[in-house]
């Protein structure tokens, strides 16, 4: 930014200012330009992104904290910021014990956008165009920019203060008013598809949704999904797509807490494309169930399966977690098995219907794996059980599933069961002391058959 004209009479000043505070001068309007770093009254260091004019002089700016997520993203008054130069020395508040702020990379490696295509995607979403989000009882904050139609902006610029989404069919409005009349006249209490697994106990349900025939459900799914998630593409096109929402029902209906999505088919064996857990209802063991129950549509439709990659840092933890849990949970039973002398990595496959890359990475993550063979004792299956923990939540019960798979007309599937059974890929499994001694390399376990419904 080039520095403003002397004043006739005056002699130029020797003095140069510091690199931050000519970048943070305000320009001949009294704002902050773009890309100006600031101090907040709370310590922090944020970034001007853009600015919307008030009553007479003053802004509004809408700041990105340094070293923190988009999702923390927040317009803030002029008057709680400060130039760098001015501010004085932050100092850094002591972490309380036990106490993890939320930084999460934006996108990991070998993500699908290249880095013009992220600088171009964080260009036109860098702002919110919804500050909260009502579903039902709860209000959530939006984390991020969603391309919902341009009649529900707010005014002058400025995000919509709340956008109110219909627990039933998810049509959303701008105002209270209109969803309190939608209310009246809706008649569906539940999402439009079909009710495949009921868990009376948990009080749980899961619907599958078929994108080419409730198109606008899905796309207005799509969109309250897009608040939450940063660097997901929106399909308008819903067609190739199911959608499986977990609800949980009481004596007013059922309410959505989450969902995924997969393809129909999908030539690279991906069982799901994208999955969330609605922030008001996180923390209760719903993402986990998530996963289960898309690894229980493979078993049904014999197939192995993996969620669409890359995945998140979050995701991979995620996943990380849950197919450490479930091949544990086999290893166990393996070992149980007086009759089992040796396992190799396509039994595990077969049984769990996790695909062979992701059980090395969940092996490897167990410390299971030494020089490539899978050595398991007692004391190693203790010790993964400890370091795992036990999954918080309710878990999918396959004997309440009721479905069939979408019959689809393809030739020849290279991720079904059956292709897999003549591969055999094996490692060495070291019984338990109590169970047999040694491992016969040359052998394998017998299969086991497929799940019923």
């Amino acid at each position: 930014m080039s520095n403003p004209p002397r004043r006739h009479g005056r002699p130029p000043s020797n003095k140069t200012p510091p690199p931050s505070a000519a970048a943070a001068s305000a320009d001949q309007l009294g704002r902050w330009p773009n890309g100006t770093k600031l101090v907040h009254d709370n310590g922090r260091v944020c970034e001007v992104l853009d600015a919307r004019r008030q009553e007479g002089t003053k802004w509004l700016y809408y700041v990105h904290w340094v070293d923190l997520n988009r999702r923390m993203d927040s317009w803030e008054p002029a008057s709680a910021l400060k130039e760098l130069a001015e501010a004085l020395p932050a100092v850094k508040k002591a972490r309380p014990e036990g106490v993890i702020e939320f930084v999460e990379e934006q996108y990991g490696d070998g993500a699908s956008m290249d880095a013009q295509s992220i600088r171009e995607h964080e260009e036109v979403t860098k702002v919110k165009n919804v500050s909260k989000i009502q579903l039902g009882r709860y209000v959530a904050e939006a984390w991020f920019f969603s391309p919902i139609p341009k009649e529900f902006s707010g005014p002058d610029g400025l995000p919509l203060d709340t956008l109110y989404f219909c627990e039933f069919d998810l049509a959303f409005f701008a105002h209270e008013s209109e969803l309190a009349r939608h209310y009246r006249r809706v008649k569906l209490r539940h999402p439009p598809g079909d009710e495949i697994y009921r868990d009376p106990s948990a009080r749980l349900s899961m619907f599958e949704i078929d994108g080419g025939k409730a198109i606008t459900y899905c796309q207005n799914l799509s969109y309250y999904a897009k608040f939450f998630l940063d660097h997901k593409t929106l399909q308008f096109d819903t067609q190739p797509f199911l959608f499986y929402v977990m609800c949980e029902f009481d004596e007013y209906g059922y309410h959505p807490v989450g969902y995924f999505s997969k393809e129909k088919f999908s030539e690279a064996g991906y069982n799901l494309a994208c999955i969330l857990t609605f922030p008001q209802y996180q923390r209760r063991g719903y993402g986990n169930f998530l996963i289960s129950f898309s690894y229980e549509l493979s078993k049904m439709e014999e197939k192995v399966g993996s969620p669409e990659k890359p995945l998140s840092d979050l995701g991979q933890i995620g996943y990380r977690s849950y197919w450490a849990r479930a091949l544990l949970d086999e290893l166990r039973a393996i070992a149980k098995d007086p009759q089992a002398t040796a396992v190799s990595i396509m039994d595990l496959t077969l049984r769990t219907a996790i695909r062979t890359d992701d059980v090395l990475t969940a092996l490897e993550y167990m410390g299971l794996l030494n020089n490539g063979v899978l050595d398991v004792t007692v004391e190693a299956l203790e010790a993964c059980g400890q370091k795992i923990g036990t999954s918080a939540g309710p878990r999918v019960k396959p004997e309440l599933l009721h479905w069939a798979p979408l019959k689809v007309d393809v030739k020849k599937d290279k991720w079904s069961m059956r292709s897999k059974v003549a591969r055999r890929y094996h490692s060495s499994f070291k019984l338990p002391p109590s169970a047999g001694s040694g491992a016969m390399g040359g052998s394998s376990l017998k299969r086991p058959a497929p799940v019923a419904s």
